[in-house]
């Protein structure tokens, strides 16, 4: 299996007005005979409960059904002729058997291998569902039997690692009773599972992404953008400003690789259109297990009006912290607890971070009730500070000695090979003739700037570097900063326990998430998985893992089969978590305790990144 390319057509000419307008036309999306299979319910307390499968004996089939989010029909990769395929209801202490068959068509255009990862449990490596790696996947007419002990509990997922067939369909919501009581109350139940939508063929996407990797970025900033920039910052910076982004051939407005230009979004396989309503009595206090299952978007989340308390993240309890919003990358889930009193319905609303589209449902005390649904925020637009460097100081750049320069002035100087930068050009390619009166002499690496491996160098896959990137832990994220609600920043995610290794890292392993925007190349460290050797670790040992993002791409990057013990700017353990959001520019470290034998995926959880490259083999030998 390839992560790296793959062949596919283009998609056709667009027909945006058109998808727009008939996006969401379908409350549920798969069809059965002539009409719309009924909406889940999907709580765990509460009625309806439709597509949950609890106990120890599991029966899952894997094919195809015709769903319809967008006025238009098309195949979808189910499970059990479900998306999302069924809640998956298990108690901890308890072993599982979970007999998983490949039913896809011989005329399949989604391949006749299949398989199911699931996502965050802890398991033998032949149990983990990566083909290449794990087992040698599910092939047309086979079952492969899962059997393992659950050893944790808690809310996480499910979903294929076979090709594109996560962003067709095949992902499931998990839920693990735990053997302890929980240190929370609530009344009821939900699971809110989001997730993206397109009507073109996996490869069909990729292809493009590879072709035009801005495709879907409709925003290019505009000289009404100009004008306006300069009244409230000054000409001086204004023009430094453009200056230094033509000079590094990227664009403040790529958000987001594939937005709602391409995607519909959906919560528990509805559209917004669909409302999905999850029932309450006044004064009752809900759990909401919040899952992103997307391929490629992070979503924004609140409640308008109503306060959520934070009380798990990625299915392992944390100190309770109140918010009005949070961010959720792809893969992690968040569970919080809400209190709804005072009216009738309340509009849970989910829009991307790139301010493109979104997916609502409902709190509501019956159905068919609806609250007002909020306008989209404000297009965000990256900044230096974003790329880890201070846009403050980038209107006095000309003429300045940068190596008096601090550190959080150059960070993320994007591409600068800075022995290479004397002669205006450096080795990632980024003409720095473009930018007026830059005198390089006096920078060098070290002395707090971040250094790099050598094969970031020269590397044409490789357009940008960050210089002294910080851990950002306290940053809630772009769009996210100074909107008049509290959001949630990793710095407020503390594990209820204390750190359950104990032990020191014996050693340190600093990766660098890398990446070029216009080839859509992805990477650690330069190097795409098909050419990488494996991340070796010895078991039983703990190691501490430092991720450098160097990309203007936020990463959420998930180690399987181990926890990655997430520590705050001093060296302490801060959140226990499966799945790592990395903001550009961002250097993040983490303790990992190497329990698990065998060899394990690492990879970026951006499906189309993952494909082209970032992924690595982390083996763990006896």
């Amino acid at each position: 299996m390839s992560f790296d390319s793959f062949d596919g057509a283009a998609s056709g000419p667009r027909f945006h007005s058109r998808r727009r307008f008939v996006q969401g036309l379908a409350a549920g999306g798969a069809i059965a005979g002539l009409g719309l299979w009924p909406k889940a319910s999907w709580a765990l307390k509460g009625p309806g409960q439709l597509n949950v499968l609890s106990g120890t004996e599991f029966d899952l089939v894997i094919g195809e059904t015709p769903m319809n989010f967008t006025g238009r029909t098309r195949p979808a990769i189910t499970v059990n002729g479900s998306l999302p395929a069924p809640l998956l209801r298990w108690r901890e202490g308890t072993t599982v058997n979970l007999r998983v068959s490949n039913a896809l068509p011989v005329n399949s255009i989604h391949g006749h291998e299949t398989s199911i990862h699931w996502h965050g449990i802890l398991l033998p490596a032949n149990m983990d569902g990566v083909p290449g790696l794990s087992y040698n996947g599910i092939h047309r007419g086979e079952t492969y039997a899962y059997r393992f002990t659950v050893r944790q509990g808690g809310t996480y997922w499910y979903h294929s690692h076979s090709g594109f067939q996560e962003q067709l369909g095949l992902y499931g919501p998990l839920v693990i009773d735990p053997i302890e009581p929980e240190p929370f109350h609530f009344d009821r139940d939900y699971v809110v599972m989001l997730s993206d939508w397109t009507d073109l063929s996996g490869e069909a996407l990729f292809a493009r992404l590879k072709k035009m990797s801005m495709y879907d970025n409709y925003y290019m900033r505009t000289v009404g953008d100009f004008t306006r920039d300069a009244r409230k910052d000054g000409l001086r910076a204004t023009l430094a400003d453009r200056r230094m982004w033509g000079g590094m051939r990227m664009s403040p407005t790529d958000l987001s690789d594939v937005n709602a230009n391409t995607y519909t979004y959906l919560m528990n396989g509805t559209t917004a259109l669909g409302n999905w309503t999850g029932l309450f009595r006044s004064g009752e206090k809900v759990r909401l297990r919040f899952i992103n299952g997307s391929a490629m978007t992070y979503f924004d989340v609140r409640i308008p009006s109503l306060k959520m308390t934070v009380v798990a993240a990625d299915g392992q309890y944390v100190h309770p912290v109140s918010v009005d919003e949070f961010r959720i990358a792809v893969a992690e889930t968040f569970d919080v607890i809400v209190e709804p009193t005072g009216q009738d319905a309340f509009t849970i609303f989910t829009q991307d971070s790139a301010r493109t589209g979104y997916v609502s449902g409902t709190l509501a005390v019956r159905e068919g009730l609806r609250a007002p649904v909020p306008a989209l925020d404000p297009r965000p637009i990256l900044t230096m500070a974003d790329m880890g460097m201070d846009h403050s100081g980038m209107a006095g750049m000309a003429g300045m000695d940068h190596g008096s320069m601090g550190q959080s002035s150059m960070a993320g100087m994007a591409g600068m090979d800075h022995g290479a930068a004397q002669q205006g050009t450096t080795h990632a390619g980024h003409d720095m003739s473009a930018m007026p009166g830059m005198e390089m002499t006096g920078m060098q690496h070290g002395g707090g700037v971040q250094s790099h491996p050598a094969s970031e160098y020269g590397n044409p896959l490789v357009d940008n570097l960050a210089m002294a990137p910080t851990s950002r832990l306290d940053d809630p994220g772009n769009g996210l900063r100074d909107n008049g609600r509290k959001v949630l920043s990793y710095s407020m995610l503390r594990s209820s326990f204390d750190d359950p290794d104990g032990r020191d890292p014996g050693r340190e392993i600093e990766l660098h998430l890398t990446g070029h925007m216009e080839k859509f190349a992805w990477s650690f460290n330069g190097v795409k998985f098909s050419s990488a050797e494996p991340l070796r670790l010895n078991y039983g040992e703990r190691v501490r893992i430092v991720l450098v993002n160097d990309t203007m791409m936020t990463h959420p990057v998930h180690l399987h089969g181990m926890w990655s013990d997430v520590e705050d700017d001093n060296g302490n353990f801060m959140v226990r978590k499966h799945t790592v959001d990395m903001p550009p520019g961002s250097r993040r470290s983490y303790r990992v305790r190497a329990d698990a034998l065998g060899s394990w995926a690492y990879h970026c959880h951006l499906l189309y990144h993952m494909e082209a490259g970032m992924m690595r083999e982390v083996r763990v030998d006896a």
